[in-house]
């Protein structure tokens, strides 16, 4: 079988696949969302967290739980890590460093996982599982719950009331990821990923070199960072090491799960307000550029220039050969669109433009599906920018899903579309503006390439992916302050905005559909809100991109 008939192949099972879980997974979240039943485990925690499970919150009482929470979990994470060596399972190894303690607590915490260190030789299996893993969970929760939260503003009428947060969160973590975890990381000890407790072997090589073999509770957590688009790897090579993705079988599970929950989750929306039609209409524009981006990215890595990549047949400099050219486009696709960050090649050695495909992936505000939660929302604020350009241009007041597009909602979508950009561009200028950010760019000829690390680096901050070229030295104060607070940034700024905005829809009376109403489930608004996508992320970082990856491509 020939590589490009292998790779049709892969792609083609991986849509059966997502197709054969959506109507299930995506209905049975749904009903998750909007019982009133809880289980017994449920109310004990309930109960241990003083929460009444039947009290709702208003947009602003569900953010401040969102933050509250969150910051909680950035303090416990940095403390657990400063006193790493008088805990058990350290493996000898040092506390972390304060510095980048504190990007690894935000970077988890914020569902970004960047990693400016080696994981297998700075943490201990207790930070692995008991902190990261953790993490893992609750922030991929907290993606969720922020994104019903928005759907119960469409669903709902002339009420403040959006919910229970910490409800929201207990379901999401009990009925929704640790099934589906426990599950998935049987099928991938099956599949040769590695789960235990030891702290590795001695072994001879082949050539007679003594070389130390890690081990780890590596399935546990490869899972869910898989699943919650997280994408922070048990060792350096994340999931380019065969303890961590042992063979082409487990690659596809890999993007399988990566995908899932963000797919299924259109379904969901769809069901909570009552027109599934509108889930369909989200999942086409989502389906539609995570379709255009796989296209370029295998083109641009299978057609690249150069004599060695002629030679080779393609470029499979930084790539396995387990996997290939196919498998690491896609991979990387799904990664760098889904805010998972997780890598089974090295990006820093893709091609100019195989490279740029990715940033420019991640820059469309990681909504192709995005990642859990935070890929439905940020394409719900996209939609409501497409009903008001639509407004624009018929000279009528926009409307979606029956609620009305005013100066209050558009003032919110504006902040939202603004906030990541702002982080992603001041912080590359402020890098590329001071010596000592300077001075960790090992790659530098070409001069754009060495620019492009920088834009990727907080690229990959401000959108939460958590991916990373290669060819940058980021763990030095600079970078992980930095690159800290635009993490936090990143994340909970949109959040907040996306809550005040379903708030002001909750708030609002269903106006009813007429001769005037643009569908928002046809073909029409499919195109329209791809274009605006595509438009508005073009306008923004244009400038930033014929700097490195298309100065460097051409």
């Amino acid at each position: 079988m020939s590589d490009t008939a292998a790779g049709l192949l892969q792609v083609a099972l991986l849509l059966v696949l997502l197709a054969a879980v959506y109507r299930p997974l995506g209905g049975y979240m749904a009903r998750v969302y909007t019982t009133d039943k809880d289980s017994r485990v449920e109310r004990v925690t309930y109960k241990l967290l003083g929460v009444d499970s039947k009290a709702e919150q208003t947009w602003g009482v569900y953010a401040r739980s969102v933050i509250a929470f969150s910051l909680i979990g950035v303090v416990l994470l940095y403390v657990l890590q400063r006193v790493q060596a008088h805990l058990p399972l350290s493996l000898g190894l040092p506390n972390v460093e304060q510095g980048l303690a504190f990007n690894t607590a935000a970077s988890f915490v914020s569902n970004t996982n960047w990693q400016s260190y080696s994981p297998e030789v700075t943490m201990g299996h207790l930070v692995q599982f008991a902190g990261l893993a953790v993490q893992n969970f609750v922030s991929a929760a907290v993606g969720i719950v922020v994104a019903v939260a928005l759907i119960r503003g469409f669903a709902r009428a002339k009420t403040n009331q959006l919910g229970n947060f910490w409800v929201d969160l207990t379901r999401t973590v009990l009925r929704v990821l640790l099934p589906i975890a426990i599950l998935g990381g049987l099928v991938l000890v099956a599949m040769g990923v590695v789960q235990n407790f030891s702290g590795g072997h001695e072994v001879t090589s082949v050539v007679g070199q003594t070389q130390h073999i890690p081990g780890g509770p590596v399935a546990s957590q490869e899972i869910i960072k898989e699943l919650g688009t997280n994408g922070g790897g048990f060792y350096n090579a994340n999931s380019g090491h065969p303890f961590e993705n042992p063979n082409p079988l487990s690659n596809l599970f890999e993007i399988f799960l990566l995908l899932v929950i963000p797919v299924c989750l259109t379904r969901t929306f769809g069901l909570m307000v009552k027109d599934k039609r509108q889930g369909y209409a989200i999942l086409g524009v989502m389906g539609t550029l995570w379709a255009a981006f796989t296209f370029a990215a295998t083109f641009f890595e299978n057609q690249g220039a150069g004599t060695a990549t002629r030679a080779a047949g393609a470029a499979m400099e930084g790539k396995e050969t387990r996997f290939g050219e196919w498998a690491s486009a896609l991979f990387a696709t799904s990664t760098t669109g889904t805010s998972t960050g997780a890598v089974n090649s090295a990006h820093d050695s893709f091609t100019a433009l195989g490279g740029g495909t990715a940033l420019f992936h991640m820059m469309l505000g990681e909504v192709t599906p995005g990642g859990t939660g935070s890929g439905l929302y940020g394409m719900l604020v996209l939609a409501v920018m497409a009903v008001f350009v639509a407004g624009l241009m018929v000279g009528r007041t926009p409307e979606y899903l029956k609620k009305k597009i005013t100066a209050r909602e558009m003032k919110l979508v504006s902040l939202y579309i603004l906030a990541t950009p702002t982080l992603v561009l001041v912080g590359s200028a402020v890098a590329m503006g001071l010596a000592v950010a300077r001075a960790s760019i090992f790659n530098t000829d070409p001069v754009p390439h060495g620019f492009s690390e920088v834009l990727y680096a907080f690229t990959s901050a401000g959108n939460n992916n958590g991916s990373a070229f290669g060819g940058i030295s980021a763990n030095i104060p600079f970078y992980n302050t930095f690159l800290g607070i635009v993490m936090l940034l990143g994340r909970f700024v949109p959040m907040v905005i996306v809550l005040a905005l379903a708030g002001s829809f909750a708030r609002q009376q269903p106006v009813p559909v007429n001769e005037g109403t643009l569908p928002t489930h046809k073909a029409l608004f499919v195109t329209l809100l791809v274009g605006v996508v595509i438009i508005v992320t073009g306008l923004t970082y244009f400038p930033a991109i014929t700097l490195g990856p298309l100065a460097e491509g051409l």
